[in-house]
């Protein structure tokens, strides 16, 4: 079994910061890369960012030179700081992991997410 808890989200004026966090416990083998995502009211889930193993770093155009996304492979947790946040970034924000777990035959890929967390920007 692989967790992951994301934390970390609010509300906050826009122009403001926020940093989530997430991290995975459990049976973690390694986690390949990590992504967030985020899902508006009445609108798909969209990739936020996204980070490889070795560190490549990837942005929707919306959150371009506002957003980094980063990851501590030592506590298994990825963060995502949020800058100069817009009304429009308002959703649910939620981690994803491709993690290799260790279960009882052996290692398996497990695509894992987390709960969510809500963030809230006001004009």
């Amino acid at each position: 079994q692989v967790q992951l808890v994301e934390s970390g989200g609010g509300l906050v004026q826009a122009g403001g910061s926020l940093r989530l966090s997430c991290a995975a416990s459990g049976s973690i083998f390694s986690i390949n890369a990590w992504g967030w995502y985020r899902q508006a009211p009445e609108k798909q889930r969209e990739l936020v960012a996204a980070i490889t193993s070795g560190g490549s770093t990837s942005y929707a155009d919306s959150v371009k030179g506002r957003f980094t996304i980063s990851r501590d492979n030592d506590k298994n947790t990825v963060y995502l700081q949020m800058s100069s946040l817009k009304p429009e970034d308002t959703a649910v924000y939620s981690c994803n992991a491709d993690v290799v777990a260790v279960t009882l035959i052996g290692a398996a890929p497990l695509d894992a997410w987390g709960q969510g967390t809500l963030v809230t920007v006001s004009s």
